[in-house]
């Protein structure tokens, strides 16, 4: 334990960065413990939307998702759902919800906005679509 104190008492920038990264692993696990929005791989989105009927709603812009994406996705923006304009996906909200977005950034945000608009299950897919091509998972450009 001596060598514990020695180190921290010569190195207190090291220690303070070890401890600081030590909170920010505790507070990601518990938000993410206790979050209603749960991140689902590739994998298991494609298992929520053939055994549960997921829908995917992708919020990437329009260019994007012309570009190719996810079959019978919804395209929702996150200007739309940020002005809470959700009739396209109104009907879902019971359903499993798999939110896109290119990276996974975007639809984080978008995720928890669409949990605390009602929607009963919302997943975030864990990487976005840049995951879902490196997993050589299929994709349309059909609307």
């Amino acid at each position: 334990m001596q060598e514990y104190i020695d180190f921290i008492v010569r190195n207190p920038l090291l220690a303070a960065a070890w401890l600081g990264l030590l909170v920010a692993l505790i507070y990601a696990t518990i938000k993410s413990k206790f979050s209603p929005v749960k991140a689902v791989t590739s994998q298991g989105a494609t298992l929520l939307i053939n055994r549960q009927q997921a829908v995917v709603v992708d919020v990437r812009n329009q260019d994007e998702y012309d570009k190719g994406h996810i079959a019978g996705s919804h395209h929702v923006p996150v200007s739309q759902i940020d002005g809470n304009n959700l009739t396209v996906i109104e009907k879902f909200k019971a359903n499993p919800i798999i939110v896109v977005c290119e990276s996974g950034m975007r639809a984080g945000p978008a995720a928890a906005k669409l949990s605390k608009a009602g929607f009963q299950q919302v997943f975030l897919l864990r990487g976005g679509l840049a995951d879902w091509r490196t997993e050589n998972m299929p994709l349309t450009k059909k609307r």
